[in-house]
Parts: C-alpha cells; sequence; structure tokens
C-alpha cells in the first residue's frame, strides 16, 4: 500500500471521528453533558485527533492548540461563548491521578493561565487576572474520565467576594464562604513546582480526605498576577458544607465581556 493511500485512509478515519465526536458535542451540549454519552470523548478528541496531526505537523484538528513538548492541548468548549479546556496530551484520568503530583510532571496549570489568552479573545475585551478563572471538578462531579482544567471568565460577585484575599498571608489557608459552600483559599507567587495547585491542596488533606473528592479553582488575587499572585480556592465533597465542584464560581456566559 503506498504512502499516499495510507494518508487518505488516516485523513478519512480523522475526518469520520471528528465529525461523529462533534455531533456528540452538539447533541449533549458540551464537555459538561457528556457522561452518558461517552465518558472518553475528550481523550478521543485529544488522543484519536488532534495529537496526530500535530505529530504530523499538521492543524491539529479541531483543537486550538497542541504543545507537544509540554504535553497539553487546548479545546474550545462548545458549552459557552469564551469556555476553553486545557486538556493532557498523556492518559490522565483526573484530580485523583497520582502522576499530577510527581516532580517534572508537566505544569498543567499554568499551561491553563497561559491558555486564558484564548478566553480574552473570545470575550472581545481586556481581562484582569482576578476575572480570569480556571477550575476543576473533583472525579464524581465530572463527566469525562480525561483530566481537563476549565478556563473561563469568573462571576463578578465572586471576584468581588474574593478581593478581601488579595493582602492575605502567603502560604496560609483562610476559610470564607462562596456561593453558600465552605471553601479555603491560599495566596500563592506561582502556579508551579511547590506552588502548583495540585500539590499545595494534596499536601495537608487529612486522613478522610483524598484528592478524589476535591475541587480547585485559581483565579488572579488582584489585577495583575504577577504582582499580587493567584488564590488557590479549595473545597470538598467530603467537607461539611463544602463542594466537589466550584464550576458554578464561573461565568460561561462571560457577562463582564458585556458590561453587566
Amino acid at each position: 500500500m503506498t504512502k499516499r493511500i495510507v494518508h487518505l485512509l488516516q485523513t478519512v478515519r480523522f475526518a469520520a471521528l471528528a465529525t461523529g465526536l462533534a455531533a456528540l458535542l452538539a447533541a449533549t451540549g458540551g464537555c459538561t453533558h457528556l457522561a452518558s454519552a461517552d465518558s472518553d470523548a475528550l481523550w478521543k478528541i485529544v488522543g484519536g485527533q488532534c495529537v496526530p496531526e500535530a505529530s504530523n505537523g499538521e492543524h491539529p484538528g479541531p483543537c486550538t492548540e497542541v504543545d507537544l513538548q509540554h504535553r497539553y492541548a487546548v479545546l474550545k468548549d462548545i458549552n459557552g461563548h469564551t469556555q476553553y479546556l486545557l486538556i493532557p496530551t498523556d492518559r490522565v484520568p483526573g484530580i485523583e491521578s497520582p502522576e499530577i503530583l510527581y516532580a517534572g510532571s508537566p505544569e498543567y496549570w499554568a499551561a491553563a493561565w497561559k491558555a486564558g489568552h484564548y478566553v480574552q479573545e473570545r470575550a472581545g475585551v481586556p481581562l484582569a487576572a482576578d476575572q480570569l478563572g480556571l477550575e476543576i471538578n473533583a472525579s464524581t462531579r465530572r463527566s469525562q474520565n480525561q483530566l481537563h482544567i476549565h478556563v473561563d471568565c469568573m462571576r463578578t460577585d465572586i471576584t468581588a467576594a474574593l478581593a478581601a484575599h488579595r493582602n492575605d498571608p502567603p502560604d496560609a489557608w483562610q476559610w470564607d464562604t462562596l456561593d453558600g459552600k465552605r471553601y479555603r483559599i491560599m495566596r500563592v507567587a506561582s502556579l508551579v513546582d511547590r506552588d502548583n495547585p495540585f500539590r499545595v491542596v494534596n499536601r495537608d488533606l487529612d486522613a478522610q480526605q483524598g484528592m478524589a473528592s476535591q475541587t480547585i479553582l485559581v483565579t488572579g488575587a488582584g489585577q495583575d498576577a504577577s504582582h499580587d499572585g493567584w488564590l488557590i480556592v479549595n473545597s470538598s465533597s467530603r467537607l461539611k458544607g463544602g463542594t466537589g465542584t466550584a464550576e458554578g464560581l464561573l461565568d460561561h456566559t462571560c457577562r463582564l465581556a458585556h458590561g453587566s
């Protein structure tokens, strides 16, 4: 079989996969509602199409970006005008995966923060650091069995509530109630190495807790993260008054882009 025919067959196969997954996404309303249809849909998109095409030097299929060196992809979520997803190019099920804590593992949070410029471009207005949010759900509150970090605008009322933590002492947890749920909040100077939010949250979990039950949200502590740092906002489905999802603190309609 000639290389030309092999390439043609691969093109047809990937096109069929893309069409099928696009229909699946459209029918189910995006990543948030895929569990009953196909919990591996995100991995099929990233691992089945985006990575192979990027490896061949082509446009990475439906993905906006694939960074093979740093092992992540960025995909526009069909849910919301401005929402993107940061997804590993390795098979990583979710927040409970131990490999995300290893030294030398990809810095997914830093990559997700960098991907915030796609949100800003879609919003059509400049976004301050405290108007951008990153979020990951607990294992029981997600629809997909491939780790993905939501990247989108923050709710304006949550940004206002978190302003009280702008000058919190760094590397110390403070407790607060947001949207009726209990969260602990820590200000950090970076999102990598020791300050990687996965490692920060995991460091002091007690015996009753576990990473699988955690939800994490990250946003700027102030308008300029390089000066003010970031806030790690954490709760757990096993915490009294807590929750396994902080996605509701994001605004998938990005009202702030419309001045409302």
